[in-house]
């Protein structure tokens, strides 16, 4: 039975002012397309059962904040043109009834027809909803399955915000390592010329030696800015098919003084798996997340670094021994200019996620349950730029 009874009949004022309903159609952007086509599927498993007739989403459009609706429904309909304006009208919806609570509507002119409603969340005084109407009294498991439809609509628009923001985050660290990284190359240039000249005109002794390692030292600052810059630019995704194993191999050889130092074991699977991705921007990827594995890892201890191959992604997890961590690393880690690391940019993370991203990947991280952190990520096994 339905938690509560609103009446139809009672002609009140709208919860939401005088927003408008839109129609959803084709959106702009992948994000929105993406977002409603899940609505859209969530309403046709509703509605592939006989026992309700039509179904609609309320929500609002995190990139508009305009309400929007999604409308799944049998062909023709099994009630009036007046009902459904009447419902479209929200005249009903007269009062602020708790999230995932699941409301029968009542009133004189609902034709035989039971019309249940379950809101899902508020954002600005604005309800969003399921709206059911259903050929009869829906059984008790068929009203807790509208009631995990709604948790689960409400939890994905979560997400796409999240993803959203995400988005968002990458495009401004795109723009200031784009900006920054053209604005160094020039100075960079001139000491590099400056260093060659007086590498040149020096004789050879201990002077000639100092101004190599100024030449060296320059030359490495404009390779990893050109990389950076690189790496930051998704629009510049060169696919090739490349062997895991020696890509992470590459990875670690850049490591070996420092793993050294800290006396530190690297486990690796003895297993070659080939991908379609972009080498340079995939080795800035690991290069970012030894780096912090080896910082974070306690002396003597050990990297685990392993993957597990599927039909079409690899899983590949690289898991430390340090102290974990926080909840704000957590909440925070793949946020630009976030750090923990002592003289860190806060940037290693967010470009590892970013080119992850554009490989269609996904990126998390979780602590271990007896000590230190794991990063994982999850790269398609074929790919094509598009």
């Amino acid at each position: 039975m339905a938690d509560k009874i609103l009446n139809l009949n009672r002609s009140l004022k709208l919860i939401s002012g005088s927003n408008p309903l839109v129609l959803e159609r084709n959106s702009s952007t992948n994000s929105s397309k993406k977002l409603c086509h899940f609505l859209q599927f969530q309403l046709e498993q509703l509605i592939t059962q006989s026992a309700i007739a039509w179904a609609q989403i309320i929500y609002i459009d995190p990139l508009s904040g305009a309400r929007r609706q999604v409308v799944a429904a049998e062909t023709p309909l099994p009630f009036s043109l007046d009902l459904l304006s009447e419902l479209r009208s929200e005249t009903w919806l007269v009062e602020f009834p708790p999230a995932f609570s699941l409301l029968q509507i009542v009133g004189d002119r609902l034709e035989n027809t039971v019309v249940y409603f379950c809101p899902y969340g508020y954002q600005q005084q604005q309800c969003q909803y399921l709206l059911i109407v259903a050929k009869d009294i829906l059984s008790l498991s068929w009203q807790q399955y509208i009631q995990q439809t709604a948790v689960l609509v409400s939890e994905y628009l979560e997400r796409h915000v999240e993803s959203l923001q995400q988005q968002h985050q990458i495009q401004i660290l795109e723009q200031i390592i784009q900006r920054v990284g053209h604005q160094l190359r020039q100075p960079l240039s001139l000491i590099g010329l400056y260093a060659e000249t007086l590498y040149c005109s020096l004789t050879q002794g201990s002077l000639q030696d100092r101004a190599a390692i100024i030449r060296e030292t320059t030359q490495d600052l404009d390779r990893n800015l050109t990389e950076l810059i690189y790496c930051s630019d998704s629009e510049t995704l060169r696919f090739t098919l490349q062997d895991l194993q020696s890509l992470v191999v590459e990875s670690l050889q850049g490591f070996q003084a420092w793993i050294a130092e800290k006396q530190l074991q690297v486990r690796y699977p003895d297993m070659s798996v080939v991908l379609s991705l972009d080498r340079l921007q995939m080795k800035q990827v690991f290069d970012n997340l030894l780096s912090n594995a080896i910082h974070f890892s306690p002396v003597g201890s050990t990297i685990a670094i392993d993957w597990q191959v599927f039909h079409s992604e690899v899983l590949i997890s690289i898991a430390d021994q340090g102290t974990g961590l926080s909840p704000a690393d957590l909440q925070y880690l793949f946020t630009p200019f976030y750090s923990r690391r002592p003289g860190g940019t806060g940037l290693g993370l967010a470009i590892a996620q970013k080119v992850v991203l554009a490989h269609q990947g996904n990126l998390w991280a979780k602590n271990l349950p007896v000590k230190g952190a794991e990063f994982s990520l999850i790269l398609l096994r074929s790919l094509t730029s598009t």
